[in-house]
Order: C-alpha cells, then sequence, then structure tokens
C-alpha cells in the first residue's frame, strides 16, 4: 500500500510538471496586470505567507484554489475580511459564500474589492478669474473588483474545481474596464500529504478599457500626451503548486507545514528565480493547532533582492505571523502582514481580521 501510494505521488508530480511547461511554452505575450487579485484573502492564509493552494478547505478555496472548496463541513459556509494598506489609504475587502450541492459537489460564490477612495480631483481647483477655489475640488474612487463563481467535484478520489471570474476595473469617470477569465484547480491527499496544483488565468484573462476623453481631453492637450481610446490588457496564466504535511505531535496537538511555488509568465520579475520566460516565488507556511480550536500560524513569501545606493544588493523576505479561535462553527483569525521588505525603511504592518461562519440552515 505504501509503496503504490507513493507511485501516484510520483505520477501526480510528473503530470504537474508537464501541465507547467506547456503553459509556459504557450504564452509569448507577457503583459502585468491585476495584480489584486494575488494580495490574498483570509486570516489564515496571510498568516501562513499565503501557503494554501494545497491544504484550503474552507469557503476561502474560491480565491485559493477551487477544488478545495470540497472540504467545507457544514452545507453552508460564508466568511468576510476587511484590512486597510499603506496607512489606511487602500482598502481590500472580501466576502464568499460556499454551500454543498450534494456529497461530490460544491459550489461558492466570491466578491473581493480593492480600492483607494476620496481622491481629490483638481482640474477645477482655479476658477475662470485664475483664483483657487477649494468648492470646485470633487472626489473620486480607484477600485478593482472581482467577482468568482466556482464549482467544485470529486472525480474518482480527486478533487477538482474551477472558477469563472468577471473582472470590473474605474478610474472614477474617467476610464473603466471588464474583463473574464477561468481558474483552474485540483487537490489530492496521500496520507499525510495534501497536494495542490492551481492554474489562475488559464484562459488568460482579457481586460478591455474604455476612457473617457472628453472629461481629460483639455489636460492631455496641454501637456502634450497622448489621448487614451479602447484598448485591450492581458493576464498571462500563472501556475501554482502547493503541499501540506501533517504531524501529530499527541493527541491533541498536531503540526502543519506547507509550501507553495508560483510559477508566473508574464516576464521577469524580482522574485528567488527569474528569466526573460518565467519567474519563480515560493512562499513557506506553519500552523500548530490545540484540539483544532487554538491555531498558532507563521510564514515567509515574497523573496526580493533589494538593491542598496552603492550597487549591492541583499535577500529579504515579507514574514507573518497570526492566531486563529474556533469556536463550534465560527472562526475568527488574525493575521499581522509586513507591507514593506526594505530594511532601510520603516516597516509598514497591517493587522487583518477574518471571520468564518459554518451551518446547516440558512
Amino acid at each position: 500500500m505504501h509503496i503504490k501510494t507513493e507511485k501516484n505521488m510520483k505520477l501526480w508530480l510528473i503530470g504537474c510538471f508537464f501541465i507547467i511547461t506547456h503553459l509556459l511554452k504557450a504564452q509569448t505575450t507577457p503583459i502585468y496586470s491585476n495584480e489584486f487579485l494575488n494580495i490574498g484573502v483570509g486570516g489564515r492564509a496571510l498568516a501562513m505567507g499565503n501557503t494554501q493552494v494545497g491544504i484550503v478547505n474552507d469557503v476561502t478555496a474560491g480565491y485559493w484554489n477551487p477544488a478545495g472548496l470540497l472540504g467545507i463541513k457544514k452545507r453552508y459556509e460564508a466568511a468576510l475580511m476587511h484590512s486597510e494598506h499603506f496607512g489606511g489609504i487602500a482598502k481590500y475587502d472580501f466576502a464568499s459564500f460556499a454551500t454543498r450541492i450534494d456529497s461530490n459537489s460544491c459550489i461558492g460564490i466570491t466578491a473581493i474589492r480593492f480600492g483607494v477612495d476620496d481622491i481629490p480631483d483638481t482640474r477645477f481647483l482655479y476658477d475662470a478669474n485664475g483664483n483657487i477655489n477649494y468648492n470646485n475640488v470633487k472626489f473620486f474612487s480607484a477600485a478593482d473588483y472581482g467577482f468568482l463563481v466556482t464549482y467544485a467535484r470529486k472525480i474518482k478520489g480527486w478533487e477538482i474545481g474551477g472558477n469563472f471570474k468577471i473582472i470590473y476595473r474605474n478610474a472614477g469617470n474617467f476610464a473603466n474596464a471588464f474583463g473574464f477569465g477561468i481558474d483552474a484547480g485540483i487537490q489530492k491527499k496521500f496520507g499525510s500529504w495534501q497536494l495542490g496544483l492551481l492554474l489562475r488565468d488559464v484562459s488568460t484573462t482579457f481586460n478591455t478599457w474604455t476612457h473617457n476623453t472628453s472629461l481629460l481631453y483639455n489636460v492631455y492637450t496641454q501637456t502634450g500626451n497622448q489621448i487614451p481610446r479602447t484598448s485591450t490588457e492581458l493576464t498571462l496564466p500563472r501556475a501554482i503548486l502547493g503541499a501540506g504535511k501533517n504531524f501529530k505531535l499527541s493527541k491533541d496537538i498536531g503540526i502543519l507545514f506547507a509550501f507553495d511555488a508560483a510559477i508566473t509568465t508574464d516576464g521577469r520579475r524580482n522574485t528567488l528565480l527569474a528569466n526573460d520566460y518565467f519567474s519563480l516565488s515560493p512562499s513557506l507556511g506553519f500552523e500548530a493547532n490545540y484540539q483544532k480550536m487554538v491555531f498558532l500560524r507563521a510564514g515567509a513569501n515574497q523573496y526580493q533582492k533589494i538593491k542598496n545606493f552603492d550597487g549591492t544588493q541583499y535577500a529579504q523576505a515579507q514574514y507573518s505571523f497570526g492566531l486563529g479561535v474556533m469556536i463550534k462553527d465560527f472562526t475568527i483569525d488574525y493575521a499581522l502582514t509586513r507591507n514593506n521588505t526594505d530594511k532601510n525603511t520603516n516597516a509598514l504592518y497591517s493587522n487583518i481580521f477574518s471571520i468564518k461562519f459554518a451551518f446547516d440552515k440558512l
């Protein structure tokens, strides 16, 4: 039995390798977009360095790996999160709901908003006489929205899922974009091992931008800039391999180690490994639990090379910590994450809380 399980694991990893290789070769036009969908959701995930692809098993799977949606324990599950970044300038909101159709399938919906509000529009700060009139200053928001519809099903011991997502982005009344894309994921357990693969934007996500040129015509002509027209922005696929290993220290105490490796195909990024065709960014996560009621978590991700003023470089990562408490069907998770990795500047930290409910009746 052990030999058979080990053989299945090797075949699964080989299959993942060929899928990723084909994915990388298929993409030739790297364009960088929709990064707000890679920030992460849920206090548990953010405390563990975003290592979730192989281990996620709740309503947040609609974001991390749609196959993991099959892990919900009750008929219904819902989650909420609000976080603020860069000293409260940017706000990130997440809500998700999932329900079990039968013993082998689930569906879910997820909504995400990342935005900066109350941006002053100073185009009419000066009146016709050249005087400053602050009453002419209006305010607008620049926000990105993501809506995901998830379906997951268990097929011959494999958990498989997919997302259809709709993207809406706007910068006040000046410009907006609509986009569509597809994610696909798979999970499989081999004893105490949990493995997963997520193909995000596997279809390539298309964002079509429309600019309200009449609002900005005078500004662009005065500055000599080209007036923008309708344009299309592509989000190329990324593959994320995830793995988790459970250890039982005693009857009451358990430990989980998790690892994710994200491979992007939109060109060279500032990651641990990178070239002109793809970049690889690893993440590490740790979770200890007491009777699966109290959780202690830590993680590390976003490894980067930072350049000093003298031209030398040093490696830096983003570290995170967190706690979780589960009381019957209610869970609250907390994460402390760092928003910058430069050792020469003051660190900006985010305190993130998320809540989750599980229930059988609406």
